[in-house]
């Protein structure tokens, strides 16, 4: 008779065929040696591509674009002047506004002269490494329409996100973290659906990590001893496998299965890539963190680097949720303090990345899902309006040229002047430095195919190195 089975471990070993100290490795073999049945497995692009990653800078609520980075002289000798705004706006009826000049000085700042507010001192010692882009517009006032547009190319239909599209188009180079990770202490307006998959597979969703002490929850493993876990998670991997071949078609099980193979990674490497105990003191101090913070923007973007160190491909920052944030109506002193809290933060993440060699690899993109009117109905009103026809974002390391100014509004920041950038131009030129056309990254969904940048979109060659 054979002796009986005297613990967890011989009977997991028994149970999963004897792998013993070879069941990690036959579970991972099999995920990294499979690409054609792996959502996940990296992938090349459709060229070569000028970036390896993206980290993707989104302040919520709509940022004042004559405040910041697009300086209007005229806008200031104007102030309290009446205008119709419909000679712009292009709407039926006269309506009279009264102009507001920007509440902060700009300044011209580095060899490239680029005009940038004291709001963004910080940002101002970085900016020949930035690309401005004065002409954004896109096609929605609101804040849920336009936050979903700006992360998902549509303003009326949940789709999938920025992110999710580039995970599911090169899927990812380290499977123990996930491929798109979302770093914010709340939702932006329209949710948690700005970071989903919607009909991509579930794999390529935004995992959220929440800013505090315990990020991701159950990182820590429930199961005494790796080798352990690893024959539990290698009978586990043979279960669910045999049961997902007889319902290859159920996308969700194939997702969950996958889940539990990326928990497992994370448990060994996401604690390593939170800790900044071996950041230097010199270090923090350029994010603006301080020792042991677990919490801010800051932190945000210090760890941001760590995980595009560790191969996370696309990575979106979150400075604030769907309250308390640069929807400014009524007080534009608001932007100071919302300033303060990212300037530092964002300008150190670039010196940073490029002190490592790694922002010619790592684009950085920064908007917001608007701007805000640079007239108002009170001319002695304190705060601004929603305004999607013309507003500011920039562009960062990644193929990008830096120490330019794209495209321009007109004089008073109300409508493009020249070189406005849409929405899907955006779009379809991250995706381009990223090695992939966006007409050809597409997934057949109820009969048609679908892409990031819907039916439209063009590459801003202009802004390409």
């Amino acid at each position: 008779m054979n002796s009986p089975i005297t613990s967890r471990r011989e009977f997991l070993q028994t149970a999963s065929g004897g792998f013993g100290a070879l069941a990690l490795a036959g579970m991972w073999n099999e995920l990294q040696a499979s690409t054609s049945n792996d959502p996940l497995a990296a992938r090349p692009g459709h060229f070569p591509a000028k970036a390896e990653r993206v980290i993707f800078l989104y302040s919520t609520g709509g940022v004042s674009q004559v405040d910041t980075f697009d300086h209007k002289p005229k806008l200031t000798a104007d102030h309290g002047k009446s205008i119709t705004a419909s000679r712009w706006l292009n709407k039926p009826g006269q309506f009279a506004r009264f102009l507001i000049k920007p509440r902060w000085a700009f300044k011209q700042y580095g060899k490239s002269g680029t005009w940038v507010s004291d709001l963004f001192p910080h940002m101002g010692s970085v900016i020949d490494d930035v690309c401005v882009l004065n002409a954004m517009y896109c096609d929605s006032d609101g804040h849920d329409k336009a936050t979903l547009a700006a992360h998902t190319g549509s303003a009326q239909f949940a789709r999938p996100s920025a992110g999710a599209w580039v995970s599911y188009g090169l899927g990812t180079v380290n499977r123990n973290l996930p491929s798109f990770m979302v770093l914010a202490p709340a939702a932006p307006y329209a949710g948690a659906q700005t970071w989903g998959s919607d009909f991509l597979p579930a794999c390529h969703q935004g995992t959220h990590v929440i800013p505090g002490p315990e990020p991701l929850p159950n990182l820590k493993p429930r199961v005494p001893g790796v080798e352990l876990q690893q024959l539990e998670l290698s009978l586990l991997s043979k279960l669910n496998r045999s049961h997902l071949e007889r319902r290859a078609a159920d996308q969700a099980l194939d997702a969950r299965v996958r889940s539990f193979e990326t928990a497992f990674g994370m448990q060994k490497e996401a604690p390593e890539a939170f800790d900044l105990s071996s950041e230097t003191e010199e270090t923090l101090k350029l994010y603006g963190v301080n020792r042991g913070a677990t919490t801010g923007f800051g932190w945000q973007c210090l760890v941001a680097r760590r995980l595009a160190e560790r191969g996370v491909r696309f990575l979106e920052l979150i400075d604030v949720g769907s309250s308390n944030n640069w929807d400014s109506h009524g007080n534009m002193a608001d932007h100071e303090r919302l300033a303060k809290a990212i300037d530092q933060p964002i300008a150190g993440l670039i010196a940073d990345l490029k002190r490592r060699g790694m922002l010619e690899t790592t684009l950085i993109v920064w908007t917001s899902e608007f701007g805000r009117t640079p007239f108002h109905q009170d001319a002695n009103h304190a705060g601004r309006e929603h305004h999607n026809l013309v507003f500011s974002s920039w562009m960062a390391g990644g193929g990008v040229k830096g120490g330019l100014v794209h495209g321009k509004s007109d004089e008073y920041g109300i409508l493009p002047a020249e070189g406005g950038v849409h929405t899907h131009d955006l779009h379809a030129t991250m995706l381009h430095l990223l090695g992939m056309d966006h007409e050809r990254l597409t997934f057949r969904h109820a009969g048609r195919d679908y892409r990031l940048t819907d039916v439209k979109g063009k590459v801003v060659k202009e802004v390409l190195t």
